[in-house]
């Protein structure tokens, strides 16, 4: 009797062996669960009543989230199933699992309005990522709107919508009132996401850096870390409110170079009869 699975066919059929896989195809998949594992951890902490350890545990998933894509394109090792596994993930660790935090710590405090924040954000995250894929393939978009994300993308925006359990670790009382204005600033945030707000992204630079600033670029990221790990919420709490005053900047900075982009675009003539 034929069982659920189809007979295993050692050297052919339905592709390649295991054995002749190379572990660089794995290493990218190894991230992305690794980064699946923290977040889900971090909503676990979160409702444990253990934030502080929750909300790095969401970064840090965010943060291995944003770099399994690197490896991959590095390694070489970039796949369909790669592909769909990290955009899978991005939905828990940049949408599911800030928002479930932020509703442990404070949200909650606002009754039914601070979970509708919360799934709205999440909702929000799910289709900024949806046409994020959609828009990859696009090809009638012109080559220049490839250095502007379109909305603030999925992990900036992970990273944002935690304002508020950033500024309660520096003393910020967790009361109905600064749950009320959390839930406007939770909504808000997913209003950008899926916005049409150009966001630079700093494709067009490149992977180099020009000799006279690579001291200065290692000098200023050590510093960063070194705040980072000193004064944790306050330098996160600065990096979130810089980050908002640049969205207004990248706006500005695409307005520009469109207009001058539509000035260098040949005008179509009607012809004369």
């Amino acid at each position: 009797m034929a069982g659920p699975f189809p007979p295993f066919e050692p050297h052919g059929g339905g592709g390649p062996r295991i054995s002749e896989i190379p572990l660089r195809m794995l290493v990218p998949n190894v991230i992305t669960v690794l980064a699946i594992c923290a977040g889900l951890s971090g909503i676990r902490l979160a409702f444990e009543n253990r934030v502080e350890t929750a909300v790095v545990m969401v970064l840090i998933a965010a943060f291995l989230d944003a770099v399994d894509g690197r490896v991959a394109r590095m390694l070489k090792a970039s796949s369909k199933f790669g592909a769909q596994m990290d955009s899978l993930a991005d939905i828990v660790n940049f949408g599911v699992a800030p928002a479930l935090v932020l509703y442990a710590y404070l949200l909650d405090k606002a009754g039914p309005l601070g979970w509708i924040a919360a799934l709205l954000f999440a909702i929000a995250c799910c289709l900024r990522l949806a046409r994020f894929n959609v828009m990859l393939d696009d090809p009638d978009r012109p080559a220049w709107q490839a250095d502007y994300f379109v909305g603030v993308p999925a992990p900036a925006g992970a990273a944002l919508v935690l304002l508020p359990v950033y500024l309660g670790f520096l003393g910020v009382m967790p009361d109905r009132t600064v749950a009320l204005v959390a839930c406007f600033y939770t909504v808000l945030i997913g209003f950008l996401m899926v916005s049409r707000l150009p966001v630079y992204s700093g494709k067009s630079s490149g992977n180099r850096v020009r000799r006279e600033y690579v001291l200065p670029l290692i000098l200023g990221l050590a510093l960063y870390v070194l705040l980072l790990t000193s004064y944790t919420w306050l330098t996160l709490s600065a990096s979130t409110i810089a980050y908002l005053g640049f969205l207004i900047l990248s706006m500005r900075a695409y307005s520009r170079r469109a207009a001058r982009e539509e000035k260098q675009t040949p005008q179509d003539t009607i012809p004369e009869e």
